[in-house]
């Protein structure tokens, strides 16, 4: 995967690390010399470069990116320029960092609803989030086991949970099952909300769109995941 990182602050810097750690290309961002400077030889490219310029922003290899990640935190305002700038590009993702509530609010505005809060996620949340696909959240009990959200992999939906074998199989745990039910409002509408199953028993059937929470060493969640995409 190909990311650029724009803004090289504690976030930034961190999450454009991690990534490269798992073996994706990262083009770091940023404003300031000495930032640029600090990465130069820790990540895969740095750059020097007036983000708030749409003619120098348009020099970047756009077409070519997976992702670009938004990671401003000092000034709101350059954030959100620089955020409506690269919408405006139409690059293929584009996540971005929240500063408070109200600058949210104006992201969402904008039309970028994948949305950092590096007060409440770690940049190791993200760098798993945006590494391995089909995986939903991540609570790390310590530096070699988590506790993940997982999308049901599209081979196991319409299998039980037994028939699967994921302790077997997989050495990992499934601790519980998030489905999405149909539910009617006081007025008649219906809306599909997440429901947490409880204890999943052995013939719980995994359906299209569960999530299943699961417990086990990083190393063998990462191996599910990345082989049953």
């Amino acid at each position: 995967m190909k990311y650029i990182i724009v803004g090289l602050g504690v976030f930034g810097s961190s999450l454009a690390e991690k990534l490269v750690s798992q073996g994706n290309e990262v083009i770091g961002v940023d404003m300031k010399m000495q930032r640029v400077n600090e990465l130069k030889d820790k990540i895969t490219h740095v750059v020097c470069l007036n983000v708030t310029d749409a003619a120098a922003v348009e020099t970047l290899p756009l077409k070519n990116t997976d992702v670009v990640i938004v990671c401003i935190g000092e000034d709101q305002g350059a954030n959100i320029m620089v955020t409506a700038l690269f919408k405006n590009l139409n690059v293929k993702r584009l996540i971005g960092r929240s500063l408070n509530p109200l600058h949210e609010n104006v992201l969402q505005a904008i039309g970028v609803h994948e949305i950092v809060r590096p007060e409440e996620e770690t940049a190791e949340r993200w760098a798993k989030k945006l590494t391995l696909r089909g995986m939903v959240d991540s609570f790390e009990l310590n530096e070699n086991y988590s506790i993940v959200e997982v999308l049901v992999p599209e081979i196991f939906i319409g299998k039980s949970i037994e028939e699967i074998g994921f302790r077997r199989e997989f050495n990992i745990l499934v601790l519980t099952v998030v489905k999405n039910i149909e539910r009617k409002s006081i007025i008649g509408k219906t809306k599909i909300v997440s429901e947490v199953q409880g204890i999943p028993k052995p013939e719980t059937i995994l359906e299209k769109d569960d999530i299943l929470v699961v417990y086990g060493a990083n190393r063998d969640i990462k191996k599910f995941i990345s082989d049953n995409r």
